[in-house]
């Protein structure tokens, strides 16, 4: 199994990597994990190039010997959930799919949500939630090139002096930074409609940063288009956009049901390919 990586950390030491790399080898499954490259300035790696290096990392597990072309399937958790699904899209050498937070909306529709989701939880109000909502669209719509610069910082300025503008997550002067965002209006549903292979889905019953029945909306018309009968659903019942008790980033904070159903599904999984 090949672990893709959150937008956050690009490491292949992620908590949840080093997870897998403790509990599945003893099973017989062997685990991948690389370091995401880098992209100058700091930007985000764009999906497309993310599933193409995973591609490349499953190509060269294919010319090992200890392990079965037949039986490599990608784990992708937030940001890899969605690059995962594309590469999964594109080739038949990926025999099924393990996603967590696999959100169903565009990178755009997330933040909205995530960031005004964040406000409340800080306890600010609806008010402050829905200014941050308007600031950030202001933002993305410069960003599509349709308003200016100027119409842009005007609505950051609007709330720069609050005290919930940390969570608007936008930058404070937007002049001389590069604000390209090349996956923002990428729309999942095509992506995951293209997936035919066997398919796991974890989500947290109170993900902070993802609208999670949109999301399983999503998988589900996508997934009754594709034709595939292979899409398990489970929700993680006291966690949130990871899979653990109180979002500590701590494998021993894993909840045992994440833990239980993965090993179970890809038993079953693995065995039946």
């Amino acid at each position: 199994m090949v672990g893709l990586h959150p937008a956050n950390d690009g490491s292949k030491d992620h908590f949840l990597f080093l997870h897998l790399a403790k509990v599945l080898p003893p099973l017989g499954i062997a685990v991948a994990r690389f370091d995401r490259r880098r992209m100058d300035g700091g930007d985000d790696v764009p999906f497309d190039l993310q599933a193409g290096d995973a591609m490349r990392v499953v190509e060269a597990l294919e010319r090992d010997s200890r392990i079965d072309p037949a039986r490599i399937g990608l784990w992708g958790y937030s940001q890899g959930a969605w690059a995962a699904p594309l590469a999964a899209s594109r080739s038949s050498k990926i025999a099924f799919l393990v996603l967590l937070a696999s959100t169903g909306v565009s990178p755009s529709e997330q933040m909205l949500y995530g960031t005004a989701k964040q406000a409340r939880i800080a306890g600010f109000g609806d008010d402050a939630a829905g200014r941050i909502v308007a600031v950030r669209r202001v933002v993305d719509e410069h960003r599509r090139g349709r308003l200016t610069l100027a119409q842009a910082q005007a609505a950051v300025d609007s709330i720069r002096g609050e005290p919930f503008f940390e969570h608007a997550w936008t930058p404070a002067t937007l002049a001389g930074r590069d604000l390209t965002w090349r996956d923002m209006d990428f729309d999942p549903e095509p992506i995951f409609a293209g997936v035919r292979v066997p398919t796991l889905l974890f989500y947290g019953e109170d993900d902070e940063w993802s609208p999670i029945d949109a999301s399983i909306a999503t998988w589900r018309r996508a997934a009754e288009r594709a034709g595939n009968r292979d899409v398990t659903i489970v929700r993680l019942a006291g966690t949130g956009h990871e899979p653990t008790v109180g979002a500590t980033g701590r494998i021993e904070d894993i909840t045992p049901e994440y833990e239980r159903t993965l090993v179970s599904w890809l038993r079953r999984t693995m065995l039946a390919s």
